[in-house]
């Protein structure tokens, strides 16, 4: 089991910014790490700007999860894990992080804020505290409360988007992905298929942990 990255947003009326974010790409190429991290960032926009306020969310894409939650506040969490990690306890994680981010962060600083501006540092502990997941226990009441039913799941990413609408061209357009990444999704656009690796929604944010590594 194992969590990728922990992510606080803010989900505005035309545009959905990070405000905060921890990572954990040890398990990926060193020297794919940025590109992974900054796809990391996309992926976790992208799905806040895609889900409704008051919702919960969990989309699947291979062996990985990305869950979110949305407040009615338009403060967001993204959690990405792989499947194996219990959802349940992803969503518990969320709930504290925002509510402890709530209460540390000014809400008129939300909608203009950044990663460089935001005064919150809960979410690197938390990342790493919430790798071994039976440290949620004495969150069980908010476990209890949470009515898994009411959780949204879509099966691939691409389910998230609109019709005639093409992944290339959100990528293209991004302003949180470097020329690098950039260049890094295209070339593994090309290459996934001539590993003979079925196509995926979404298969550049996990390249890095399948293609052939160099000597």
């Amino acid at each position: 089991m194992k969590l990728y990255s922990l992510s606080v947003l803010y989900k505005g009326e035309s545009k959905t910014v990070l405000l905060k974010a921890a990572y954990d790409v040890s398990s990926f190429s060193f020297f794919q790490r940025s590109s992974v991290q900054e796809f990391m960032t996309f992926t976790s926009q992208l799905i806040v700007e895609r889900s409704a306020k008051g919702s919960r969310a969990s989309v699947k894409e291979q062996e990985y999860l990305c869950h979110v939650y949305v407040r009615n506040d338009s403060l967001a969490g993204v959690v990405i894990a792989d499947s194996e990690y219990p959802s349940r306890v992803a969503f518990t994680l969320l709930e504290k992080v925002l509510d402890e981010f709530s209460k540390q962060v000014d809400r008129i600083d939300w909608p203009t804020g950044s990663p460089d501006t935001i005064q919150y540092t809960g979410l690197d502990s938390q990342l790493s505290r919430y790798q071994n997941p039976r440290e949620a226990d004495p969150m069980t009441k908010v476990q209890a409360e949470l009515d898994e039913t009411k959780i949204i799941l879509h099966n691939t990413m691409e389910s998230l988007l609109e019709r005639g609408e093409k992944l290339d061209d959100l990528v293209s357009k991004s302003e949180v992905l470097g020329i690098q990444s950039k260049a890094f999704y295209k070339t593994v656009s090309v290459a996934w298929p001539l590993l003979g690796t079925p196509s995926l929604g979404f298969p550049c944010l996990w390249a890095a942990s399948s293609l052939p590594q160099p000597p």
